[in-house]
């Protein structure tokens, strides 16, 4: 029948509890912390999602709007023409010269041809730009049914940030209750190793003769010690501090 461990054991094991109770409780401060780093990405992918939404349908208004100056430039311009037309057919009547007035029926034709081909383009204008403006309005819902599903997915990642950091704060309230059982001794180690070691475990067991934190071998005195509850030591590679699971079951 083995020994029952002494009062000064039964004490030290206390004291590790309390220190693993507060490593538990900086674990999940550490992981809400990173949550809340983590989370607002998510909100600035989306927000890339909802400005290029806005520039697809920009650049589909700008491409309709393209068209109706281009529709209205050729309008003017056949105006200007039939104007320019109407002046050479009033001096057709005033020249004497025949070589004038072939000039004159040239430029008048050359206008009446340009004049055909802007009416043209217009016609072409006007059937893209009913095309365009129904596909516009088609792409107007989509896009405005995917910027409401991204307000929706904002304003869970807007939730679950505001979640993460309540829980944090509740956690940050129940630490300094949790430091203050820990012994002065051991705080002041495990506050000396988190410096060094800001992430993840700075208390950990054992497993067989290796540091469960570096996967480095313990020397046998240290194991037999730590095994014991007798001593806490640090692990000599990684300076992380050692326990015995099968103490603090």
């Amino acid at each position: 029948m083995g020994l029952r461990p002494n009062r000064q054991t039964w004490e030290r094991l206390w004291l590790l509890k309390t220190l693993l109770q507060l490593q538990d409780l900086d674990l999940e401060i550490e992981a809400y912390r990173k949550r809340e780093t983590e989370i607002p990405k998510q909100k600035t992918k989306l927000n890339i999602r909802r400005e290029r939404l806005a520039a697809e349908l920009a650049e589909r208004q700008k491409a309709c709007q393209d068209l109706k100056l281009e529709q209205r430039k050729n309008e003017g311009d056949i105006e200007e023409m039939q104007k320019q037309a109407g002046k050479y057919e009033q001096q057709l009547l005033l020249v004497k010269k025949n070589e004038e007035y072939q000039a004159l029926l040239h430029e008048i034709d050359l206008l009446k041809k340009q004049v055909g081909l802007k009416e043209e383009r217009i016609i072409t204008i006007m059937m893209q730009l009913d095309q365009m403006i129904e596909r516009l309005e088609e792409d107007r819902k989509r896009i405005e049914a995917e910027e409401r599903a991204l307000d929706e997915q904002c304003a869970a990642v807007d939730a679950e940030l505001a979640e993460a950091r309540a829980k944090r704060m509740d956690l940050e309230q129940r630490r300094a209750p949790a430091r203050q059982a820990v012994d002065p001794g051991l705080l002041r180690l495990y506050d000396r190793v988190r410096r060094r070691r800001p992430t993840g475990r700075v208390v950990v067991p054992l497993n067989d003769e290796v540091c469960s934190g570096c996967n480095m071998t313990i020397p046998a005195q240290i194991c037999n010690e730590v095994l014991a509850g007798e001593r806490l030591h640090a692990c000599v590679h990684c300076g992380r501090v050692l326990y015995s699971r099968g103490n603090v079951a």
